[in-house]
């Protein structure tokens, strides 16, 4: 590829690897569980063989390909990495321009539900001043990009490399929008490129606390009862929920080799964070269809990039340490009830342009995959109210 070539891209996965995945699936070799285990030690063991069976008789992935290939996906190389991206434009005139980034467990697909009402906002309920010119970027070591062979992709270097992304595509000016990783990549793109970042809307954000706060411990009788919960859940993840990070930002090498080999496993393991992370009230199904689950992991598995992907945990916990910047761009926070993290409001806007505060009344840490509507209405306003830049 030359290295400005923009180059059209479709997804098309062989047949023999389509065959490969049913036969290790019937394959698979389940391990055993407690009586009434629940999802309380982890993946259930009841729901993974139905998610297992029916990747193997019901899900076709030739259908979820067909409908990803809607969207106009090309590739680019920069800093040595051919980058798969969506890029929609909008057939409105006066389109602004979005980035959306994904982070882990997910992928580019997680934004499918929100790329139409974005790039077509009248089709969709909303008005003309509210189209978008949409770019979706997998990052690299994810979905369709390259794994990179060196040390050193980092979030911030991932970030360089959209922006440049960006200004090969002639984008001046655009807005960002993230969660998970995705929002830590965009925040490196609003400080280290603030000149053409319009906007930065969130739907996570992993504050610490402002170099003046000596006492970051809550007085319980100060909290709201909303405060309260969120408190109590963060305390919960950060005690039960992070074995995964500590393992990917320090050996992920290790446990790479079985989620590359097989495809249960790795189910297993991405499908945990989604029940963990999600709004479900215990019940996977009620923020994702298996159809939905299965497009995500089945990028993961075709693409073989389980271990790439979680490399992402382990450059930024040995990157260079240096204290990051406060965003100065404006800055939307839209807050999902069942998100991993809370930090308080006041930390957020210590870091931040904070101009747009929402409290939203359902969802969780895949706002787009699970709450669209809620996701697009926010971006809407929040973008409709700031300088005008194409």
């Amino acid at each position: 590829m030359n290295n400005e070539a923009i180059v059209p891209f479709k997804i098309d996965i062989p047949d023999e690897d389509i065959a490969d995945l049913k036969v290790r699936l019937k394959q698979t070799r389940f391990t055993d569980e407690i009586d009434d285990a629940g999802w309380d030690y982890g993946t259930n063991l009841s729901y993974l063989k139905q998610l297992i069976q029916y990747w193997l008789t019901e899900f076709d992935w030739r259908t979820e390909e067909k409908a990803l290939n809607e969207f106009d996906q090309y590739k680019t190389n920069i800093d040595g990495i051919d980058v798969h991206f969506i890029h929609q434009r909008s057939n409105y005139k006066n389109a602004k321009t979005l980035v959306l980034t994904h982070g882990w467990p997910g992928s580019f697909m997680e934004f499918s539900k929100i790329i139409g009402p974005l790039t077509d906002p009248v089709r969709y309920g909303g008005q003309i001043e509210d189209a978008f010119n949409v770019v979706v970027p997998s990052l690299p070591g994810f979905g369709f990009s390259d794994r990179p062979s060196k040390r050193g992709y980092t979030p911030e270097r991932m970030a360089n490399i959209i922006a440049s992304l960006m200004n090969r595509l002639g984008y001046e000016h655009y807005g960002l929008q993230g969660g998970d990783w995705g929002s830590t990549v965009s925040r490196y793109i609003a400080t280290n490129h603030s000149e053409h970042v319009t906007g930065l809307h969130l739907n996570f954000c992993d504050s610490t606390p402002p170099a003046n706060v000596q006492n970051t411990d809550p007085v319980i009788e100060e909290l709201t009862p909303l405060e309260l919960k969120r408190l109590i859940a963060s305390r919960a993840f950060a005690h039960e929920g992070r074995a995964y990070f500590e393992q990917l930002s320090t050996k992920p090498q290790t446990v790479n080799y079985a989620l590359n080999d097989s495809p249960a496993g790795l189910a297993a393991w991405m499908i945990e964070k989604f029940q963990s992370w999600s709004d479900s009230d215990g019940n996977l199904e009620n923020s994702f269809t298996k159809d939905e689950l299965l497009t995500n992991i089945s990028i993961y598995w075709f693409t073989q990039t389980a271990s790439s992907a979680s490399r992402i945990y382990y450059e930024q916990r040995h990157a260079e340490c240096k204290p990051r910047p406060n965003v100065t761009v404006p800055t939307a926070r839209a807050l999902f009830p069942s998100e991993i993290k809370t930090p308080q409001r006041e930390w957020v806007q210590a870091a931040y342009n904070l101009v747009r505060w929402t409290e939203m009344p359902r969802g969780g840490h895949f706002a787009a995959l699970e709450e669209p509507t809620l996701l697009v209405d926010d971006i809407r306003a929040f973008f409709r109210d700031l300088p005008e830049h194409k």
